[in-house]
């Protein structure tokens, strides 16, 4: 299992204390990375999180969100940012995905390797990445492993092939 990367986040909306995976340790977490000008993001993965986060609130599940612009930056940023969370709603804790010296591709979306937007990585809740898409995923099989992740342990010896039974001492 590959161990989640901290994130890279310029800066936060919708919390007061910006989330990091070493801190959400022992929840199952969803990070879905989107673009405001996505077509991809705005009709089906931004809905998305905000179904699953609906539908299991108070399971033990973060929906955090990464604002991860590798095209038209001028168009993206933070102020415009705030306006569209406002308007589509969006409650969960929302990062700006930080870029450095140049590079065209942000900090997370470059440490996680997705390919583009949408993207959903889930997280289990000893931090290690146990699915990652790029692209439209099914509500059911996002579904079938969000359920699969919080039904495990939170000390669990799992990977993606599952979870081990504990050896006798």
């Amino acid at each position: 299992m590959t161990p989640a990367p901290e994130w890279h986040a310029a800066r936060w909306f919708n919390t007061d204390a910006a989330p990091s995976v070493a801190a959400l340790r022992g929840r199952v977490v969803l990070l879905h990375a989107f673009q405001m000008l996505c077509p991809g993001c705005v009709q089906h993965g931004l809905p998305q999180a905000e179904r699953a986060r609906a539908q299991f609130a108070g399971e033990g599940l973060a929906v955090i969100g990464a604002h991860s612009v590798f095209e038209h930056h001028a168009a993206m940023r933070p102020k415009a940012l705030a306006v569209f969370l406002h308007e589509y709603r969006i409650g969960y804790p929302v990062f700006v995905d930080a870029h450095h010296d140049g590079d065209p591709l942000p900090r997370t979306l470059r440490g996680y390797g997705w390919r583009g937007t949408p993207s959903v990585t889930l997280i289990d809740r000893q931090g290690g990445i146990r699915f990652s898409h790029f692209g439209v995923v099914d509500d059911l099989v996002l579904g079938a492993w969000i359920g699969r992740l919080l039904a495990e342990p939170a000390d669990a010896d799992c990977d993606a092939e599952g979870c081990r039974v504990p050896r006798a001492p």
